[in-house]
């Protein structure tokens, strides 16, 4: 009995002692020499899609230098985690990112620990921090290139290359020159893209803001489309009519080119006769506005043209003078250097040249029909009394001059007869110019 409960015994203290420890076989020996032995260290996990035949023990490094080592490898779920014992001496920002990498060709895997290259650094890794599957990665194995190769070469397309190459040489045989030739001109095509670079982002940029434009206007442009059938339907139904337009302007165009043509040299003549007009239009440029303005106004000034605008009343002073023996000394012709009669000054008057007057050729003839009040000249013959005779008289010297006297006088020589007149005046008693002018329609004076 007693054996037997002694058995027992023993064989309860085995299984616990066999349950209660685990043996990783070499795994659980440390290494002599290793890094990150000792508690001075702390520790990271990590998760990976794949970690390969990446075992415990392996090393773990930063810029290839050997940091840590791998502490243990477990699954959970569908994804592998490493936990990784690293000196504290060693500093990581918080977010790091990790890969697994292979030492050469045939060499042992270990686990690189890198700063992010796509953002700053952040913060500073610690014990116990995890880094996500975000920030892991793995390198490409040499076994999964062989296994590419042997796809390729095994009933890949690498039996297609001779087909290939005999087609090429096919094409290019003769062809050399062009083919050199085209293969120059997109070089110089590709060079010239590549430096219109930023032209060619700006241009797609701006191709992108009409695109989200558009897109923002989507209905408004189904509403167009939807609205633009009428439209159509009605230039198709003047079809006619647009096609005969297009030939008239098209007959208009073959008319107004001859044309054109034609009078090529006139149109050109013309603009440089305009020339010297334009050049001094142009000098007077500054002075046909104020111009202008004293031409509305005209003979006042503008101010008192806005005085008169502004108010009810306004103050003006007018001096004229209506002698008409001074008038007509200032109008007529005189000779070279005899001085025309002051004329007196008007505020706001513009010097005015007046033109000359028009010369009365040859001799003046005498007036066939004698006009009361008008002497006639002392060469003139002394027309003959007509009507009854009768009265009596004596003519008086100092009868009113008419406007047409200058320096002599005129005067009324009486007669026996009633109603006989006769008429005298000295020949210098009268401008024959003015004569010629006053009474030309009269008297039929030419």
């Amino acid at each position: 009995m007693r054996r037997v409960v002694r058995a027992l015994a023993g064989a309860i203290a085995g299984t616990l002692l066999l349950t209660a420890c685990q043996f990783n076989g070499l795994y659980d020996m440390p290494l002599p020499g290793g890094a990150a032995q000792g508690d001075d260290v702390y520790r990271v996990t990590v998760e990976f899609d794949d970690v390969l035949d990446l075992v415990p023990r392996s090393s773990v490094r930063v810029d290839d230098v050997t940091v840590g080592t791998v502490e243990k490898i477990w699954l959970d779920g569908w994804h592998a985690k490493v936990r990784l014992r690293i000196k504290n001496s060693v500093e990581l920002p918080d977010n790091a990112v990790a890969s697994i990498r292979q030492t050469s060709l045939l060499g042992e895997k270990f686990v690189s620990l890198a700063p992010p290259t796509d953002q700053q650094p952040v913060g500073r890794l610690g014990d116990g921090d995890v880094i996500p599957l975000s920030r892991s990665s793995r390198s490409i194995e040499v076994e999964e290139v062989l296994s590419a190769l042997s796809l390729l070469l095994n009933g890949g397309g690498v039996a297609q290359l001779r087909t290939i190459s005999h087609e090429l040489n096919e094409v290019m045989a003769g062809r050399e020159d062009r083919i050199k030739d085209l293969l120059e001109q997109l070089d110089t095509l590709v060079k010239s893209l590549d430096q219109r670079k930023a032209e060619i982002v700006r241009a797609i940029e701006n191709l992108d803001k009409l695109s989200r434009t558009l897109a923002a206007q989507r209905q408004t442009i189904g509403v167009a489309l939807d609205q633009i059938h009428p439209g159509l339907k009605a230039l198709a139904d003047q079809r006619a009519q647009l096609v005969q337009m297009l030939q008239a302007l098209s007959e208009l165009g073959v008319v107004g080119t001859r044309v054109i043509n034609a009078s090529q040299q006139d149109l050109i003549a013309n603009l440089k006769a305009l020339e010297p007009i334009l050049t001094r239009l142009n000098q007077a440029g500054n002075d046909l506005p104020k111009a202008l303005e004293l031409l509305v106004t005209f003979p006042f000034p503008k101010n008192a043209a806005d005085a008169v605008r502004g108010s009810d009343y306004t103050n003006l002073r007018i001096k004229a003078d209506l002698d008409l023996k001074t008038l007509y000394d200032n109008l007529i012709e005189r000779d070279a250097g005899e001085p025309r009669q002051d004329c007196p000054p008007l505020l706001g008057c513009p010097e005015v040249t007046l033109p000359p007057l028009v010369p009365v050729p040859g001799p003046i003839p005498c007036p066939t029909k004698p006009l009361p009040g008008v002497p006639l000249s002392a060469h003139c013959p002394t027309p003959a009394p007509t009507g009854k005779s009768g009265g009596s008289g004596s003519g008086s010297r100092g009868a009113l001059c008419p406007p047409i006297c200058i320096g002599g006088a005129a005067y009324e020589q009486g007669g026996s007869g009633y109603g006989a007149q006769y008429y005298a005046a000295y020949y210098h008693g009268f401008d024959p110019r003015l004569v010629t002018l006053l009474l030309g329609p009269m008297g039929g004076i030419a």
